[in-house]
C-alpha cells in the first residue's frame, strides 16, 4: 500500500495530462454513466484520482463520497471541486476497505480506470457488493490491455510491463480481456445490465451491473 500510495502521489500532478490521449474513452464512459444516475443517489467514487468524474457527476446526485489512496490526488480533486463550485462531495484519503463505510451505504459505486490495478480484484468486488444497497448499481470502465490497441499504445504498455517487473512501477497492472471483466462482475454477484467496448487507440470496457442478493437457500444433501 505504501509503495502504491507513493507512486500515485508522484504521478498526481501530471496525471490529467497523461490521460488526454484517451479523452474520447473517458468522455464516452461519463456520458454512458450519466444515464444510470438519479438525483437521489448516494455515490461512492472509488479511486477518484484527480476528481474529474466526481466533479462532473456531483450535480446529478444527492452526494458523493470520493476516495483515493493518494493524498496528492485527493488534494487536486478538492481543488477541482472548489473551482467547479461543487459542495456535495466528501473527499477522503483511504481505500474501499475503510470500516467507516458500512454495509448497504451506497446506491451507486463507481470504479473508473482502476480495477486493473487493484491487488485483489475479487475481494474488491465482494466489498463493493457489501457496500451497495439492495438493487444498488456498480458502474465501471476498465482498460482491456489484452484487447485491441494501437501500435503506439502497445509500445507504451510493453514499457509499463518492464517497469512493473523491475519494481519502478510498484503496482500490479493486469492485462485483462473484456470477457475476464464479465467473469469478475458475475463472480461478485452482479448482473450486467449495460456494457460497451469503447476504442480510441486502446480498448476499454464500460459496464453497469446491478447487485444480486446472495442465495440463502439450504440444499439438503
Amino acid at each position: 500500500m505504501n509503495k502504491a500510495k507513493e507512486f500515485w502521489d508522484n504521478t498526481a500532478s501530471n496525471y490529467d495530462k497523461t490521460e488526454e490521449r484517451f479523452e474520447y474513452i473517458h468522455r464516452k464512459s461519463r456520458e454512458n454513466a450519466r444515464k444510470h444516475l438519479k438525483s437521489s443517489d448516494i455515490v461512492l467514487d472509488y479511486g477518484c484520482g484527480t476528481g474529474t468524474i466526481t466533479s462532473e457527476f456531483a450535480s446529478q446526485v444527492a452526494e458523493i463520497h470520493a476516495i483515493d489512496i493518494s493524498a496528492k490526488m485527493i488534494e487536486l480533486a478538492k481543488e477541482k471541486a472548489v473551482a467547479n463550485s461543487v459542495e456535495n462531495v466528501d473527499f477522503v484519503q483511504t481505500d474501499i476497505f475503510d470500516e467507516r463505510y458500512k454495509k448497504g451505504s451506497f446506491d451507486v459505486v463507481l470504479a473508473f480506470n482502476m480495477l486493473h490495478t487493484v491487488p485483489a480484484p475479487h475481494s474488491v468486488m465482494q466489498r463493493i457488493h457489501e457496500l451497495l444497497k439492495p438493487d444498488g448499481t456498480f458502474i465501471s470502465v476498465t482498460p482491456c490491455l489484452r484487447d485491441k490497441m494501437s501500435f503506439a499504445v502497445n509500445l507504451q504498455i510493453q514499457l509499463v510491463r518492464i517497469l512493473c517487473k523491475i519494481g519502478i512501477i510498484p503496482i500490479a497492472i493486469r492485462r485483462l480481456r473484456s470477457a475476464e471483466l464479465d467473469d469478475l462482475v458475475a463472480d461478485g454477484n452482479f448482473q450486467t445490465i449495460d456494457a460497451e467496448k469503447i476504442f480510441k487507440g486502446a480498448s476499454s470496457y464500460f459496464v453497469v451491473a446491478k447487485k444480486m442478493q446472495k442465495s440463502s437457500a439450504i440444499v439438503d444433501g
